[in-house]
């Protein structure tokens, strides 16, 4: 039979035997429009009074509405101008309104990619990026975080008369799910904020891993940060594998974001029945597949669905590369030498912005190890899939489909059970 899985903007259509186990997600179909889905939820929110109620009694100061960076596919263009439409309807001015990208540690967005991500609203309203890495736009709260570390937040989000924050539910292989919290932290943060929630133990504790949310040391951090920094309004959307918005959860923080998550694990983590000797997952298609450093929850998300020492086949576009300096920076160093990154990276005075993805890394490395690990990209050179401590598979936009497909022919055999992930990880194995 044929399987098809997300590639960049394409598709990759692989054969593969009649007997593999497929893990898929089972969204039940849209039964309104994006626009129809999120007035619905704003006008009966969870856990608050309607948008328009709990609006009015704003502070002084601007409306910031915290939306996520281009490396979610979330379709703000298609419903972000009737949400701030309802602004300006509850008497907010045009100019009182601030749209604020939460980069986290990514690189800020470019005016390209505004205009694809917010369609007209790009063009009428106001527009700024999250620095993680320019003081003046930090502000430190006289508050703790969960786990007693120092919150410095962007500045302009925590003078703001109202914040609202959105976001995308999705399986999250650190805190168990995106969306809700994850707008302010990471979103929001700076590097020193952060080093807690993605440090050596919060990462190497059993609880961090996709679907969970409760006793997870992340999930928790970030909460506590986010309920310290306040957020007077949220709304989080779920997609399903055609990136269709088919849910929308609105109200406060926590309430909506645990009811989002409820639906997502209902219908997005699946429970392993067998271990496989082999998994074929994508990266997520565009734009999660941009960056290797993306790419990397792909074959961590699809661990408890493989054997020790079985072989996991993965592909991502890569189109802008590896990911950040300190992120490139990392591998060179530590390629080959995943061990090692571990006992220096425990040590709580060693922290550079991005080591947090190796170390995720390396759960797929100590379960099947480099050679079983096969990567294949066509935007990556064979000088640089050699130092990313995978079996790396360089190949040209034309040729994917057929080295991924040649790949797994050389390795399967009748005796070898398959898993395939074609959402990559958007749909993922739950651990028992």
């Amino acid at each position: 039979m044929n399987i098809t899985f997300h590639h960049g903007k394409r598709q990759i259509i692989l054969g593969v035997p009649n007997d593999s186990l497929i893990y898929a997600s089972h969204f039940p179909e849209p039964d309104s429009t994006p626009e129809e889905a999120v007035r619905d939820a704003i006008q009966h929110p969870i856990g608050s009074p309607p948008l328009h109620q709990v609006i009015k009694g704003r502070k002084k100061g601007d409306v910031v509405v915290v939306v996520s960076d281009i490396t979610r596919p979330l379709p703000y263009a298609l419903f972000l101008p009737s949400f701030l439409y309802e602004l300006e309807e509850a008497g907010i001015q045009r100019d009182e309104i601030l749209i604020l990208i939460a980069t986290g540690m990514h690189r800020p967005c470019t005016p390209e990619e505004r205009i694809e991500m917010f369609g007209e609203a790009a063009n009428r309203y106001r527009i700024m990026d999250h620095r993680h890495d320019i003081d003046s736009q930090l502000t430190e709260l006289p508050q703790k975080s969960q786990s007693g570390s120092t919150i410095h937040l962007n500045r302009t989000f925590l003078e703001a008369g109202f914040r609202i924050v959105t976001g995308l539910v999705e399986p999250h292989f650190m805190v168990g799910f995106s969306g809700g919290r994850k707008a302010v932290c990471p979103g929001l943060a700076s590097l020193e904020t952060i080093q807690k929630f993605h440090g050596f133990d919060f990462l190497n504790h059993p609880m961090a891993r996709n679907g969970q949310l409760q006793n997870n040391p992340c999930h928790e951090e970030a909460l506590s940060i986010a309920q310290s920094a306040g957020v007077d309004f949220s709304l989080n959307v779920v997609l399903d594998k055609h990136r269709r918005l088919i849910r929308a959860y609105a109200g406060e923080l926590n309430s909506a974001h645990l009811k989002a998550c409820e639906f997502v694990r209902a219908h997005a983590c699946c429970h392993v029945e067998k271990e496989a000797d082999i998994v074929v997952t994508s990266s997520g298609g565009y734009p999660l597949d941009a960056t290797f450093y993306q790419c990397v929850k792909g074959f961590v998300s699809c661990l408890p669905a493989v054997k020790k020492g079985g072989i996991i086949i993965s592909f991502g576009q890569c189109s802008e590369g590896v990911g950040s300096r300190e992120y490139a920076d990392i591998l060179k160093r530590y390629s080959g030498r995943w061990k090692t990154f571990l006992r220096d990276i425990e040590d709580p005075d060693v922290f550079t912005n991005d080591q947090w993805e190796f170390q995720m890394q390396t759960r797929t490395l100590h379960r099947v190890g480099q050679s079983h690990l096969h990567f294949i990209s066509d935007g990556l050179d064979a000088q640089t899939l050699s130092f990313l401590s995978v079996t790396g598979h360089g190949t040209s936009p034309d040729t994917v489909n057929e080295t991924v497909q040649a790949i797994l022919d050389s390795i399967l055999s009748r005796e070898k059970t398959l898993a395939l992930f074609p959402e990559g990880p958007y749909c993922v194995p739950l651990e028992s």
